[in-house]
């Protein structure tokens, strides 16, 4: 039987020191001619598609097809130029962590983010940790405007295409956010949580994950629990 990690990008396994924050700014001022302050759009634990709408009604910008398609397309391009001027960093322990997730015949590793499809990929082809994931399958911020609704969709691609039924408690979501433990709690997955982010262990806590850590430089418990 197999155990499926579906792990968060920002905050889990990186951080991009605000490159995909000052992508869509450049987005937006070139697009829609909009660079005014921003204030009151909350954006940790969020999909990308609902920031984007937040950030649309802010600047009184037209919820409309044409502006998404604008956005969708100019973003990956400022994203690319941003992240190799940013001094961000793979977080403590996760190559080496996934080095070792991969190399298991009895683990699968996917994505469950809230980052549109094309801003995770470039994110993790830039620090070089793209390989280590499906990509045919999986759970981004393109559509949905809450995480749970991702985590939903990524269960019914895990229905529909894994060869054998699948058993929840070897589904893990991996993650740095209370909105992180309360999707995997929507698809009765089991939820691993990491302080690495910008909530702290305690605020963690709070939310109730199955597990807590500081961070993944010693990921032997984990390893253990997926052995």
């Amino acid at each position: 039987m197999m155990h499926i990690c579906l792990f968060d990008i920002d905050g889990t396994l990186l951080d991009s020191a605000g490159a995909g924050q000052a992508a869509m700014e450049s987005t937006l001022r070139e697009q829609f001619d909009q660079s005014g302050p921003i204030s009151g759009i909350s954006t940790a634990g969020r999909t990308d598609r609902a920031i984007v709408r937040d950030l649309f009604a802010f600047y009184g910008i037209a919820d409309t097809v044409d502006h998404w398609r604008r956005i969708a397309e100019a973003y990956p391009v400022h994203l690319q130029h941003q992240l190799p001027r940013k001094p961000g960093r793979i977080l403590p322990g996760i190559r080496a962590l996934l080095q070792q997730l991969a190399a298991r015949n009895n683990v699968v590793l996917g994505l469950l983010t809230g980052n549109f499809r094309s801003g995770a990929q470039l994110k993790l082809r830039h620090y070089e940790l793209e390989t280590f994931f499906a990509w045919d399958w999986g759970g981004f911020g393109d559509q949905a405007l809450e995480r749970d609704d991702v985590a939903r969709a990524v269960a019914a691609e895990l229905e529909q295409n894994f060869p054998e039924p699948v058993d929840y408690d070897r589904v893990w979501v991996i993650g740095d956010t209370p909105a992180d433990i309360r999707c995997g709690r929507a698809i009765g997955a089991r939820v691993v949580a990491v302080a690495t982010g910008s909530f702290d262990a305690a605020t963690l806590a709070a939310a109730r994950p199955d597990h807590l850590f500081a961070n993944f430089q010693d990921a032997a418990p984990l390893l253990n629990w997926l052995s």
